[in-house]
């Protein structure tokens, strides 16, 4: 299989290691779920048994170090909206640009 460097496959593996982060980001889509988020993240975190690199990822809102620690970005795009952000900012994020130049380049590829 090739790979591409800079790039985190989403595989078995990943999904066994993201299991609690990606089931906390799921959660969000409650209210009151984003709401206890808010009020207590790092107790949030524990609830759901996050390992420290996740804590860490959570805390720095870096979506590079989220998909590392095993996240999906389907479910991170719940985490990324509890803070005012998209998953255009997610892609943004991941490919180093700013939103408007990621969407530029969307818009350029025909996307």
């Amino acid at each position: 299989m090739a790979t591409i460097p800079g790039t985190t496959l989403f595989d078995g593996a990943q999904a066994r290691k993201g299991y609690a982060l990606n089931k906390m980001c799921f959660s969000f889509n409650q209210a009151a779920n984003r709401d206890a988020f808010l009020r207590d993240e790092e107790g949030y975190c524990a609830r759901f048994g996050l390992t420290s690199a996740q804590r860490e990822a959570v805390r720095s809102r870096n979506v590079l170090q989220l998909i590392e620690a095993g996240g999906n970005v389907y479910y991170l795009a719940k985490l990324a909206g509890i803070f005012g952000l998209d998953v255009q900012d997610l892609g943004a994020q991941q490919t180093g640009l700013t939103k408007d130049a990621f969407k530029a380049r969307l818009v350029a590829a025909g996307r």
